[in-house]
């Protein structure tokens, strides 16, 4: 996989930060070598968060994030304010921008504040250092740089690289960590509409890899190959994972000795809090007509995954109910600040998002009161077979049982 084949959510997100006219979009650039950023005498000219996904040496594949200036005015400042600040919700870096001349300001203080406070690293840039008799010295959270004369760029580039290093050295596994080398995962991958012709989905590519570099066999057959592909093994697979659509299918078939799970389950405790989720599964039971439902998809594409999320979802919601829920449905970067109107959330299974954002609207969720589940687990919740899918995991199962 190349480098610019490395999925969004995968790549480590390094957020810039500062106040207007503190030269943060040259830094960006002098930083990436690219002009990623529109770059003005203008005081905030940038008016969105931009995202590039690019490399930044020697770390490799990132997605760098441009935020607006935080110390605009008036209704329309607060809201760039309000869209800097959201972006801290998947910023797994950050970098705060300092004008060297003026020194840190108390916005600049708010934001050195909300990082503390979401526990993400960072380094403070102290820009126009070049303007300076006497620039301080650079320390483990303060590096003086200037974007005019490339003074200090490369110190910053290392120290934003050994801050994204820290995260990626915490690796996760998606599924490899439930077997040992040389054992042997059968995937169940339906081919549908929704695959797009000629590739796998995502998160079918990802734990194929995950599997392989565990030293495991990944057997990948159709749900309609599956008996005759069990039957032609010596031996049982260790663990066979469905897509979610096809498990009411597949589990009939699996013999109840064989560990049984999902994509999205597997994703759900790769990126997500499988136990929240898990929890968030026993409120589909209590949901009566009327009551507002929003489905929430992490994705802005031509809806891959939206006859699940606007049709079908639904649909298995009301059998299963016997009652007619008021559906809302947002895509990509929408997701509510409070979703404490909702009785529940559904949110797919984030394969474009990264762990820090998946997290973070889960946690929203918890703090708003409202439960949330994933498609995954919510299907296997209404097909009655969610204790199955959680097989593999017997402190998740424990927690369902209880409940």
């Amino acid at each position: 996989m190349g480098m610019n084949d490395t999925p969004s959510g995968e790549r480590v997100h390094v957020g810039f930060f500062g106040l207007r006219n503190a030269g943060k979009s040259s830094v960006v650039n002098a930083v990436t070598g690219q002009k990623l950023s529109l770059v003005s005498a203008v005081r905030g000219t940038t008016t969105d968060p931009v995202k590039k996904a690019m490399e930044i040496l020697p770390l490799g594949p990132v997605v760098v994030i441009d935020t607006p200036g935080i110390d605009d005015e008036g209704e329309l400042g607060e809201m760039r304010v309000r869209r800097a600040l959201d972006t801290l919700s998947e910023t797994d870096v950050a970098v705060l921008v300092a004008d060297g001349t003026r020194g840190m300001t108390e916005r600049d203080r708010t934001l050195e504040d909300a990082f503390q406070k979401k526990g993400i690293p960072y380094v403070i840039a102290w820009n126009k250092s070049d303007l300076l008799a006497d620039p301080p010295a650079a320390s483990e959270n303060l590096i003086p740089v200037s974007a005019l004369t490339g003074e200090g760029i490369r110190d910053l580039r290392e120290r934003i690289a050994a801050l994204g290093t820290k995260k990626t050295a915490e690796e996760k596994r998606i599924a490899a960590d439930l077997l040992e080398p040389g054992d042997t995962a059968v995937l169940v991958i339906p081919i549908d509409a929704a695959a797009p012709k000629g590739r796998l989905i995502l998160p079918q590519q990802q734990t194929i890899r995950d599997l392989l570099e565990g030293g495991c066999s990944a057997l990948c057959c159709r749900d309609t190959e599956l008996a005759g592909t069990l039957t032609a093994l010596a031996a049982p697979p260790k663990l066979v994972i469905t897509d979610s659509q096809a498990f009411g299918r597949v589990s009939k078939i699996v013999p109840d000795a064989v560990p049984l799970t999902s994509f999205s389950i597997l994703f759900a405790r790769y990126k997500g809090d499988l136990d929240e989720l898990v929890k968030g599964a026993a409120a589909l039971k209590n949901l009566r007509d009327g009551d507002p439902v929003l489905i929430s998809e992490g994705c802005t594409h031509h809806r891959q995954c939206g006859d699940i999320g606007t049709e079908k979802l639904p649909r298995w919601i009301r059998e299963y109910t016997g009652a007619d829920p008021a559906f809302s449905f947002t895509s990509g970067g929408e997701f509510p600040r409070d979703p404490s109107a909702y009785r529940l959330v559904v949110h797919c299974g984030g394969c474009m998002l990264n762990e820090r954002e998946m997290k973070s609207r889960i946690e929203i969720c918890r703090e708003a009161g409202t439960p949330v589940v994933n498609y995954g687990v919510a299907i296997a919740q209404i097909h009655g077979i969610l204790a199955r899918s959680l097989g593999p995991f017997p402190e998740t199962l424990r927690l369902l049982e209880e409940r």
